[in-house]
């Protein structure tokens, strides 16, 4: 395909290298230009033009613009009836980043993350998951939304990354009080996490680790009893 990349940060440089190797030509804008010269150095069907440019040269566009920046930089360009614009802008809507673009189309509204670059991480799509998954499907797992609604609650939901991560970190760190390599111990920790969890749904590995009077149990008592539970649907209600 023809690809072209406008506002090219460390996101969209991670969907850039996540298809890079997949024989499209894609152009990226200079807007971002540290990640846009990495990204030409590596492959050679990478190359920088400005933002008109990128939209004459594209078929399928990636919107990666700060929403707010938004109106201003895509109300300068003029696009074309018949192209396709996935937009990863969290701050728009579908039906907002459409509005800016005509005659072309905003598609789909997409919400990768930084293992995009990799593969192997789930995409939140509402749209088009034909395109996407035609892009992106190989590596990574679609999740199909309905609406902008259910959009919009994912992106809370998915905000437990970073609390999960401090769990993990703190954890390493009691650990490495006591052991000989805290390194090591956190990478026992994230794959103990990961494998668990790639193949067994939450509830059940709860029920699964509920031996009575076991480590995992008392400590998961522990930690509702001090009001994890109830602080974690406070800090969801927030963001929503």
């Amino acid at each position: 395909m023809q690809l072209g990349v406008i506002g090219c940060g460390t996101i969209a440089s991670a969907v850039v290298r996540g298809i890079a190797e997949d024989g499209h030509s894609i152009t990226v804008s200079r807007r971002g230009s540290t990640h846009a010269n990495a990204l030409a150095e590596a492959y050679e069907n990478v190359r920088i033009a400005d933002n008109q440019a990128v939209v004459d040269a594209s078929d399928v566009i990636f919107l990666g613009l700060m929403a707010e920046l938004a109106p201003d930089v895509l109300g300068a360009l003029r696009f074309r009836e018949n192209q396709r614009l996935v937009s990863f802008m969290a701050g728009a809507t579908i039906e907002e980043a459409d509005a800016m673009v005509r005659p072309a189309r905003v598609v789909a509204l997409m919400m990768p993350f930084p293992g995009i670059s990799t593969g192997g991480t789930p995409l939140l799509v509402q749209g088009d998951t034909e395109l996407v998954g035609q892009l992106f499907g190989a590596r990574n797992s679609i999740f199909p939304l309905r609406d902008g609604a259910e959009m919009a609650a994912y992106l809370c939901a998915q905000a437990v990354l970073s609390p999960v991560a401090r769990l993990i970190n703190d954890t390493a760190e009691w650990l490495g009080e006591r052991v000989s390599n805290q390194e090591q111990g956190e990478a026992f920790l994230r794959e103990l996490v990961a494998s668990n969890l790639s193949e067994t749904g939450s509830a059940a590995l709860i029920e699964a680790l509920n031996t009575p009077g076991g480590f995992n149990q008392r400590l998961r008592l522990h930690m509702e009893a001090s009001g994890m539970p109830e602080a974690l649907r406070d800090g969801l209600n927030l963001l929503e």
